[in-house]
């Protein structure tokens, strides 16, 4: 049994930049396959000084908005960890961009990598009892120091998710299980621009909270991993994702087979993320939206499980349930067209882009115009961020 609403348009955005990590490798005297077999991971996504989460979230958003009108939109969850104030929500400049309605309400949702997931789940809860719809948003830059362990998991990227009561894509199940405990494997202070993380540690918490997340799940539903004909996890990197599934047959006591399982449930969902590295927020759909985008079989009516996860730390296990006819309203096309298309940078313009700085100064900085979305951060001026369409 299905609740009545899930997720009924899907569209994912990333800037218009990368950086291939061959040149990164060779710049770094590293060998490449420690990022592409180690990691998974081939090009990362690379934000012009005139990007930021607000404007990637927009662009993530317009596409569903021009279909589907901003009329009947009554609620705007904004999930991010790359917020722009500490007071004022990003969703508020967002909901200004793009021209949402002054009913609407809007919050910004932090939970590292998890806010996106509640975000979802309490949108779907509200469209069931309103019949209206809600406008989930997830947005994220993954910064790390230059030459850390965790520069070549470094990306960018949004998507957003029309919530429906009567959903053309995904139909959510009521079911879930949850892990929350407080550890210290992944965060960043306020004084900090770049995240702090303890890798190994992070790992073993994130295949700890998959565990008990999916106990939960299956003893609530009496599901096996063969009931789900696809799964989706959290990405910090593409062989976390593989690791997990690994874990998750074993916590199942699956001992017989597990390469080719893991390859069928998992691997059209990593298409997107090799090409531009961590989005936190956002990692998850974006794999359900390559998944969607890229499965070579139709998935109607299939049910498909998710494992989410935010660092400090909390990780839920869900399902939903592919609608019959889901092809007919994805933005495939445009999604391939947008990564085909990036400018690839040189190693010494993606570190240029790098050390530039946001000023604190609160003077008037207006910012060089890049290779944007349909929106941008035009400058500062009186410490008021200014955004413009494109």
């Amino acid at each position: 049994m299905t609740i009545p609403a899930g997720i009924d348009r899907i569209s994912f955005y990333t800037t218009r930049y990368s950086l291939d990590l061959k040149l990164l490798a060779e710049a770094r005297d590293v060998a490449y396959e420690k990022f592409t077999v180690g990691l998974g991971q081939a090009v990362m996504g690379v934000p012009p000084p005139d990007e930021d989460s607000v404007t990637m979230a927009a662009a993530a958003a317009k596409p569903i908005l021009d279909e589907v009108g901003v009329d009947a939109i009554e609620l705007l969850f904004f999930a991010t960890e790359s917020g722009v104030d500490q007071s004022k929500a990003a969703g508020m400049f967002l909901h200004g961009l793009l021209g949402l309605p002054a009913r609407c309400r809007v919050v910004e949702l932090k939970q590292a990598c998890y806010a996106g997931t509640i975000a979802l789940r309490m949108a779907a809860l509200m469209v069931a009892a309103s019949g209206r719809k809600a406008l989930v948003v997830t947005s994220d830059i993954a910064r790390y120091d230059l030459g850390s362990p965790g520069e070549p998991t470094q990306g960018c990227g949004a998507v957003a998710m029309l919530v429906s009561a009567e959903p053309a894509i995904l139909a959510l199940d009521p079911e879930a299980g949850i892990h929350a405990e407080d550890v210290m494997d992944f965060w960043r202070p306020n004084y900090r621009e770049e995240a702090v993380v303890d890798g190994k540690y992070s790992t073993r918490i994130y295949l700890a909270t998959l565990r008990q997340a999916w106990r939960q799940y299956a003893a609530r539903t009496g599901r096996t991993p063969a009931d789900l004909a696809r799964c989706c996890y959290h990405i910090p990197f593409t062989n976390m994702a593989v690791k997990a599934h690994d874990r998750l047959l074993k916590e199942a006591g699956i001992t017989e087979g597990r390469p080719a399982l893991i390859e069928a449930a998992v691997r059209e969902s990593l298409g997107y993320n090799r090409q531009t590295g961590n989005t936190y927020t956002a990692s998850l759909y974006e794999g359900l939206t390559c998944l969607l985008d890229t499965a070579t079989e139709a998935l109607d009516g299939q049910r498909i499980g998710f494992f989410s996860y935010g660092s400090g730390a909390v990780g839920e296990f869900f399902s939903g349930t592919v609608v019959p006819g889901y092809r007919d309203h994805l933005f495939t096309e445009k999604h391939r067209e947008l990564i085909e298309t990036r400018t690839r940078l040189t190693v010494q313009e993606y570190e240029d882009i790098f050390n530039l700085c946001m000023p604190t100064d609160g003077w008037e900085y207006s910012f060089s115009q890049y290779r944007t979305g349909p929106f941008r951060l035009s400058g500062v001026n009186a410490h008021r961020r200014l955004y413009e369409a494109v």
